[in-house]
């Protein structure tokens, strides 16, 4: 459904540069400490959100679709967070060709590797 709505904008979501963006922060904010499904799910769809609207554009769609959580509270104190704890890399990533590129070879030689692991 998110993707459908991103899909619907002037501005592509689906580029290198916001999956590369997605993916530092999905990488750095999931971990041991998501325990559940639905948390796993609050954690990426607010990652969604705030990288569809850090990297400029406009979000004209409801918020509804990124809220798994009956609060919206939940959902803003977890984005400001994850803007707390991530600020300095989000900012280095748009700064630095070469922390950008950094990280998108991490995030193809995932892909690789789970090729790889699929075929064995």
């Amino acid at each position: 459904m998110i993707i459908a709505f991103a899909l619907l904008q002037d501005v592509p979501f689906i580029n290198p540069a916001n999956v590369v963006f997605v993916y530092m922060l999905v990488r750095e904010l999931v971990d041991e400490r998501v325990a559940t499904e639905p948390e796993l799910q609050a954690v990426v769809l607010t990652c969604l959100y705030l990288a569809y609207s850090y990297m400029g554009n406009e979000i004209s769609y409801p918020l509804k679709p990124f809220l798994v959580e009956d609060s919206r509270d939940a959902f803003w104190d977890r984005c400001l967070g994850i803007v707390r704890a991530m600020s300095s890399k989000m900012l280095r990533i748009n700064a630095e060709p070469a922390y950008f590129t950094e990280i998108f070879s991490e995030l193809k030689a995932c892909g690789t590797l789970n090729s790889v692991l699929q075929s064995a």
